[in-house]
């Protein structure tokens, strides 16, 4: 099965969790579901610089990446997701939607009232076990 690997980031800012929603996509099981913004790690690229161009390409966002957080490996109907998750804060609210539908600021223990992709929801799943 194919492998794809990525970069998430758990965008953190006075004490809200940036959660992004999908467009439609070529899945039904993706589309309009919620995720960490992130991407494809092209050949030769850290996972940090792949992270800063995603952020940078999807929402004209300057991100400051810190600790890694996780990493989910999900197996998906047509393909394998690996995705290095990353702590990240930012010094502003303000970006622009240039892939996503819809975003949302949320506190950790409102995260689950989203419909999130399943690779993201095993990102949920660690989050909670952390004490706030």
């Amino acid at each position: 099965m194919k492998q794809i690997y990525v970069v998430a980031a758990i965008i953190e800012f006075d004490n809200k969790i940036l959660c992004m929603q999908r467009g439609k996509d070529k899945h039904e099981y993706t589309s309009f579901k919620w995720e960490f913004p992130g991407g494809k790690i092209e050949e030769g690229e850290t996972k940090e610089n792949a992270l800063r161009r995603e952020i940078l390409e999807e929402m004209d966002l300057q991100v400051k990446i810190g600790n890694h957080f996780c990493d989910i490996h999900y197996t998906y109907p047509d393909f394998v997701l690996n995705m290095y998750c990353y702590l990240c804060s930012v010094t502003t609210k303000e970006f622009k939607l240039n892939v996503h539908n819809d975003f949302k600021w949320l506190n950790k223990s409102d995260l689950n009232g989203l419909d999130w992709a399943p690779a993201d929801k095993a990102i949920i799943d660690k989050l909670m076990e952390e004490k706030e």
